[in-house]
């Protein structure tokens, strides 16, 4: 296989990709400056960014459908949340803006995904 196709399937691959999404959010908070307001929003950037991609490890190994639906239903709340705390971190950072909406759209993307399997999953019962 070559370079690029294994880069193309990565690109697929929502466990890797949310696992990379983890790593780059934490890379990323350990430049930003910390003090009292600061900190308390980058915690819970790093909660909700983190959780996205533990909850999707979960739901695959989840012992039931009932399992996997509310596992995947959590991992659409934590990229709802993680937008939330990107946003509030990008009006007080303005030189980080760029890179705060690429984040921003990475968990859009991790939203919308995650919003179509449960409302596949739900049509299915």
């Amino acid at each position: 296989m070559n370079q690029l196709s294994s880069s193309k399937n990565k690109e697929y691959d929502l466990e890797e990709r949310t696992v990379k999404f983890s790593e780059d959010i934490i890379e990323f908070v350990k430049i930003i400056k910390r003090d009292d307001i600061n900190r308390t929003i980058i915690i819970q950037l790093v909660r909700a960014a983190t959780s996205i991609g533990a909850n999707y490890c979960e739901a695959n190994a989840s012992s039931s459908k009932k399992d996997f639906r509310n596992k995947i239903y959590i991992c659409k709340k934590e990229a709802n949340e993680t937008k939330y705390w990107l946003r509030v971190l990008a009006k007080y950072h303005s030189d980080l803006k760029e890179n705060i909406r690429m984040f921003w759209k990475e968990a859009h993307e991790f939203h919308l995904i995650f919003q179509k399997i449960t409302n596949t999953l739900d049509k299915k019962v």
